[in-house]
């Protein structure tokens, strides 16, 4: 009878043995399909076109030139930057076009590279931005998530003169002048989450929707899962929120 039961007690402290070790083999397949699953996820982006990266060599009123943070936009002018974050996962270069205008037009731009593609990872990159340069007036702007994440950082700067959104709304009560930009199409931007975050933007706030607009076309990356089907080319949109942006930081200088 003894005998039996140190056979039973092996055998079950072989299956328990064997169970764990099924257990640890599961757990790591789940650990490496989480790892391979989020490397997927942080790689795969909206590049930028051809009609975006042209302009990485310039134009004849804007020079580009590589920054620590990203680009920086040279125009004819020298009192006023815009430091530009860009959506989640849209290669910042994407955005060349707008903000070459903005240049143009006597706004300086810094275009801000995200650490894969995502502004959550580089909200404080205005910091940098800022103590390396000289300028009477800052504005921060930014798409999407790169809007929310520019709205947060807005708040710990006494740098940052006001907020511009483009196809975004901010999650906590922003104190400073804000213009926000959306298109009518916009498919992906929660007009619910939009409309009730305006309580939280009370000062200043300005509001431009472009009709036949879409979430995409503020920048050149091509269609964007889930966007509705714009009504206006991209140029015209983009025009639209450079003369918007232009008359909102003109009015405070």
């Amino acid at each position: 009878m003894l005998k039996n039961i140190g056979k039973d007690s092996q055998l079950i402290l072989s299956f328990i043995d064997i169970m764990n070790k099924k257990i640890k083999i599961v757990i790591i397949i789940i650990f490496v399909l989480i790892i391979g699953y989020g490397v997927f996820y942080l790689t795969d982006y909206y590049p930028a076109q051809k009609t975006a990266t042209d302009y990485l060599n310039g134009t004849d009123d804007v020079n580009v030139s590589k920054v620590s943070k990203g680009l920086f936009l040279d125009g004819k002018g020298n009192d006023t930057a815009l430091i530009f974050y860009p959506g989640a996962k849209v290669e910042y270069t994407s955005y060349l076009p707008m903000v070459s205008q903005l240049a143009s037009e006597g706004i300086d731009c810094y275009l801000v590279v995200m650490p894969f593609n995502i502004a959550f990872f580089g909200q404080n990159s205005a910091d940098e931005i800022i103590a390396n340069s000289n300028y009477d007036h800052y504005f921060i702007a930014g798409h999407s998530l790169g809007g929310v994440v520019a709205s947060s950082y807005i708040n710990k700067s006494d740098n940052i003169d006001g907020l511009i959104l483009l196809a975004a709304y901010p999650t906590q009560q922003i104190t400073k002048p804000v213009l926000s930009v959306y298109g009518s199409n916009d498919q992906l931007l929660n007009i619910d989450s939009y409309n009730e975050s305006k309580q939280l933007m009370k000062n200043n706030f300005t509001e431009f929707v472009i009709d036949g607009g879409n979430h995409a076309q503020f920048a050149f990356y091509g269609n964007q899962s889930g966007d509705g089907l714009a009504n206006v080319t991209a140029e015209s949109q983009q025009n639209q929120t450079v003369h918007e942006i232009l008359d909102f930081i003109n009015s405070f200088i």
